[in-house]
Parts: structure tokens; C-alpha cells; sequence
């Protein structure tokens, strides 16, 4: 799966998550969406993307992905 595609889901998930009125309930809902229902390989595609810069993930997805979905 392309990057950009992985991108604009994590984004669209955030999107989903950042209208939550709890900042810290949508940043674990964010990644826990993505740890329950991303593949394997997703979930290390886009944590290699973190690693190198996060190029094009919103703050919220960017935040709660280093801080909730472990290496």
C-alpha cells in the first residue's frame, strides 16, 4: 500500500477523532483504531513515515501515534 494512501487514512481517522471534546480520548482513539483494524504492515509503514518527518499527517494523528502505538 502507498504511503499517501496510509496518510489519507490516518487523516480521516484523525478528522473523525479531533472533533472529540477529550484532546486525550482522541489522540488513544485515534491509535487505537489503527492498532485494532491496520494491518501489520500498515502500522510499520506509517510508523517508518513518523520516523522520517510525517510528511503530510495532521498534528493530532502525528501526536497520538508517538505517543500511543508502541515501536
Amino acid at each position: 500500500m502507498e504511503i499517501q494512501n496510509l496518510v489519507r487514512m490516518a487523516n480521516r481517522i484523525g478528522d473523525f477523532f479531533d472533533a472529540m471534546p477529550d484532546r486525550q480520548e482522541a489522540l488513544e482513539g485515534i491509535a487505537g483504531h489503527i492498532k485494532r483494524y491496520w494491518e501489520p504492515r500498515m502500522r510499520t509503514a506509517i510508523r517508518a513515515h513518523i520516523e522520517a518527518g510525517g510528511e503530510g499527517l495532521s498534528e493530532i494523528v502525528l501526536q497520538a501515534l508517538r505517543e500511543h502505538l508502541p515501536a
